[in-house]
This record gives C-alpha cells, sequence and structure tokens, in this order.
C-alpha cells in the first residue's frame, strides 16, 4: 500500500489548508490522519471509515472535516480556524480490512501556522 499526501504549507493563524491523501488501494477498512509536533508524541486527528463515519481529536472538533472520494481513492482534510498549536507533520495512515490496527503511512507533509 502506497499513501502519498499533498497540500502541507504556511499559513497565518486563522487560515485554512486541505490535505490530500492518495491511496494506491481502493479498500480498506479505515483511512485517518495523525499529526506530529516537534518533541511531542503522533496523535490521531481523524479517522473515516469506509462506511463513511468519521471521528474527530477534541482539539479539531468543528474545524477539521475528513472526507474521501472513493473513485479516486483519496481522502482529503479540510482544516479551518488554524491556529498555531496546530503546527505539526501531518500523517496519511491506513487500515486495512482484517487489520487490528492503521498499517500503512504516507511520508507526511508538513503543516505550519503562524502567529
Amino acid at each position: 500500500v502506497q499513501l502519498v499526501e499533498s497540500g502541507g504549507g504556511l499559513v497565518q493563524a486563522g487560515g485554512s489548508l486541505k490535505l490530500s491523501c492518495a491511496a494506491s488501494v481502493n479498500t480498506f477498512f479505515a483511512m485517518g490522519w495523525y499529526r506530529q509536533a516537534p518533541g511531542k508524541q503522533r496523535d490521531l486527528v481523524a479517522v473515516i471509515t469506509s462506511g463513511g463515519n468519521t471521528n474527530y481529536a477534541d482539539a479539531v472538533k468543528g474545524r477539521f472535516t475528513i472526507s474521501r472520494d472513493n473513485a479516486k481513492s483519496t481522502v482529503y482534510l479540510q482544516m479551518n480556524s488554524l491556529k498555531p498549536e496546530d503546527t505539526a507533520v501531518y500523517y496519511c495512515a491506513l487500515r486495512r480490512r482484517f487489520a487490528t490496527n492503521f498499517d500503512s503511512w504516507g511520508q507526511g507533509t508538513q503543516v505550519t501556522v503562524s502567529s
């Protein structure tokens, strides 16, 4: 499985960015976005299942939206009202069917929010 992310960059606080993750497979149990800030652990940001159910970290609820385009095998993360504390490397992840956890990862894309 290959995951290719795009869409990171530098934005001012209050701005928006949209991340994309293209998968080399079109069947999965779930796809998600994680992020890791310097010196911190990698945390789950948002998840979407093959059935379309979504879940978000409390820190991003109401500001971030995860969505998918099945025809393109692509998952998106729309990030609005960005804050400096959202600065991190964002990783796309995929959990295959019958897997117990996310087992495929993208290379990561940097998101930097300036104050």
